[in-house]
């Protein structure tokens, strides 16, 4: 069934693999400039109130984010098949790791380096996920429990 606590959990997964592309990893200030890092590498640098610049790199963590959002919402109607869902669940989060990493490399890209930004709210988002995927790992193994003690009562 699609109500079941699992899916709740899937989908505030995905909503929060969403949010990551309109919030801001990291924020850094070089020389008067402000520049914010994005999830697409998308690098916004702001020098004063007129004047903005900004600078693409390359795109693999947002395209391997987008694939999490869809393995997310995949995952919610493989409700039937129990053993799928965590396969794919577990999939997702060796998606939003890597999706992690390749952030952390285009952070690197920004000038300066890494050394001297301040992290925001976006970068634990990451973790938010992996944590929603866990629990709805965890709502699989309760109801396998209760359908194994179901039977058992037959």
């Amino acid at each position: 069934m699609i109500q079941r606590v699992q899916s709740i959990w899937l989908l505030l997964a995905a909503l929060t693999l969403i949010c990551l592309f309109f919030i801001p990893l990291i924020t850094k200030s070089v020389n008067n400039t402000e520049y914010l890092l994005y999830l697409d590498g998308h690098q916004q640098s702001i020098k004063g109130v007129n004047d903005a610049s900004t600078a693409v790199t390359p795109l693999g963590a947002m395209i391997i984010n987008g694939v999490a959002v869809l393995v997310c919402l995949i995952c919610i109607f493989q409700f039937k098949n129990r053993a799928m869902q965590k396969r794919l669940i577990m999939i997702n989060i060796v998606l939003i790791v890597v999706t992690a990493i390749l952030s952390a490399l285009n952070a690197s890209l920004l000038p300066g380096g890494i050394n001297g930004s301040s992290i925001h709210f976006g970068s634990s988002l990451f973790v938010l996920a992996i944590i929603f995927c866990l629990l709805s790992i965890r709502g699989i193994r309760k109801d396998e429990q209760l359908l194994r003690s179901a039977d058992r009562l037959r």
